[in-house]
């Protein structure tokens, strides 16, 4: 059964906040349409007290304002009411319970659901670790869309992109990417990724990693076309 999410109450925004506390998406990762469904149920942008949902919400209208968003998801559900249903967040009935574990589901997510005493610890062990990490907590972050042009016609876009994406770094993520025709047969890979700001200069990330070896085998230049803060 797909998730379903609250939007039109403080209760439900509270839940999707903690939801958002360890993802960047609603689902998966990369912005899907899962995430377009919930941010259309928005009438207005969340307040700023709502720290995850605010940096989602601002990331997904930069990348609709960019790029745009084609990844499928897995389906959710929105209740964009405001009224916050009680049997969200009722405790479920003993007989249902068992049948639900009996079942063992994993694509049956009850995001509104009573806590289990495994999900309980998870989210102490996630508030200690934001609290032991304070500055990272504080750390602004950034959308960025880059474009990476080929040495030529006959370079093996693929392997550019592989070589692109296995950067790897504390803070930075990436994200969609098309093929941009640019002229003569040749066609430059437009990425998004996103950093925190904190940990990734993206100079020093095109400098030292992306036109260096190996991967300027593939890679002639990079160049920056959008940077939003997030």
């Amino acid at each position: 059964m797909a998730p379903t999410f609250y939007v039109g109450s403080e209760a439900g925004l509270k839940k999707l906040d903690e939801y958002l506390l360890s993802r960047s998406y609603i689902t998966g990762y990369q912005a899907s349409k899962d995430d377009l469904t919930v941010h259309a149920a928005f009438t207005k942008p969340p307040s700023p007290q709502y720290v995850n949902v605010s940096r989602w919400f601002n990331h997904i209208e930069a990348l609709l304002r960019i790029s745009g968003v084609s990844a499928e998801g897995s389906g959710v559900t929105v209740e964009g009411s405001a009224t916050f249903p009680e049997e969200a967040i009722a405790t479920p009935p003993v007989a249902e319970t068992k049948a639900a574990a009996d079942e063992d589901d994993d694509s049956d997510v009850d995001l509104f659901g009573e806590e289990t005493e495994e999900e309980k610890k998870a989210a102490e062990d996630r508030a200690a670790a934001v609290k032991a990490s304070g500055k990272k907590k504080e750390s602004g972050k950034s959308s960025v869309l880059m474009d990476i042009k080929p040495w030529d016609d006959e370079t093996d876009m693929q392997k550019l992109e592989e070589a692109v994406r296995s950067v790897q770094m504390e803070g930075l993520l990436w994200g969609a990417s098309k093929l941009v025709p640019v002229g003569y047969g040749i066609k430059k890979l437009q990425i998004m990724l996103t950093i925190v700001d904190d940990l990734v200069s993206v100079d020093t990330l095109i400098e030292e990693h992306l036109t260096v070896e190996p991967i300027n085998e593939y890679v002639q230049s990079c160049d920056i076309v959008a940077f939003n803060k997030i």
